[in-house]
């Protein structure tokens, strides 16, 4: 039976071996001329599966170049290879020959943002960017970077200077955007740095109520049911009906739901309805009070 070691090994070896193999497809398929580009793209969009597959298979070339730019550690080449085809296919559906544009150019956009929403969903668990400009300056920094021999984990205040110069972008945005690239994500139950490897997840603070505070809530509304049983058999008895329907039954009847049932306006049982109220509270207030004196 192989080990664990074994079975990462033979992944990552399939995995290189698929990446080879469509590489190895790229090359063998020729370029085409922008009359048989055309042609193959007005069949591929009467639903000609051929002429789809031929239009794929001849732009690969162009998806591994796109996709090479994007390697980094913990990015997989055949993933982001695969994300850039989605993207050519996503092109190839919208694509329009009669426009006399070569289909290259205009996949090259959908390639390129189809990879970078992957590179995105993997830097991190947490959302890196809500909008078009913080992904924007997400790759920019990375680009610029890499181009001033700065990684993201490891730039200083000197190196957001001279990042916020060369992309002409305030200093305070592209602190933001480097504190989110610093370090990878951590598990809640990983050991923490303290001395007794205590895990971050028991020091994360409870914003529930403390034990007291549940006790007190307790007894408060145990207290209130008491003087609320005490106080609602002295109410009339259409007063009794409408409060407990209206207040202390699980789903709430309509005014006008249980006019029909006393045969009597929906107005009138709103007035009713403020009267017991009003009526309730000086029970329940008399009764506190008397309570409280004994």
């Amino acid at each position: 039976m192989p080990t664990p070691a074994m079975l990462v090994f033979m992944s990552k070896r399939f995995a290189r071996d698929a990446v080879g193999a469509l590489i190895r497809t790229a090359r063998r398929h020729p370029m085409l001329s922008r009359e048989e580009e055309h042609v193959l793209a007005r069949r591929a969009a009467r639903g000609d599966r051929e002429a789809t597959q031929r239009l794929v298979a001849s732009h690969l070339r162009l998806v591994i170049k796109i996709a090479e730019r994007y390697r980094a550690p913990g990015l997989a080449r055949g993933d982001l290879i695969q994300e850039g085809c989605i993207g050519l296919i996503k092109a190839l559906h919208r694509f329009n020959p009669d426009f006399d544009a070569r289909l290259s150019t205009y996949a090259m956009r959908w390639i390129k943002s189809a990879i970078q929403e992957h590179v995105l969903r993997s830097w991190s668990l947490v959302r890196i960017s809500t909008s078009t400009a913080q992904k924007s300056l997400f790759f920019n920094i990375r680009r610029v970077g890499a181009a001033l021999n700065e990684r993201g984990d490891a730039m200083g205040e000197a190196a957001i200077v001279r990042i916020a110069r060369a992309l002409d972008q305030p200093e305070r945005d592209v602190r933001r955007m480097v504190e989110r690239l610093r370090g990878p994500d951590h598990s809640l139950d990983s050991a923490g740095e303290t001395a007794d490897g205590e895990s971050a997840l028991n020091r994360l603070p409870d914003t529930g109520p403390s034990p007291e505070e549940v006790v007190v809530t307790h007894d408060e509304g145990r207290h209130r049911r008491h003087l609320l049983s005490v106080a609602l058999p002295q109410l009339k008895d259409r007063e009794r009906l409408i409060i407990t329907r209206r207040h202390l039954s699980e789903a709430t009847v309509t005014l006008e739901a249980i006019g029909r049932e006393l045969d009597i306006s929906k107005e009138r049982v709103h007035q009713i309805e403020n009267r017991a109220l009003a009526k309730l509270k000086v029970l329940v207030r008399v009764d506190a009070e008397s309570g409280a004196a004994a």
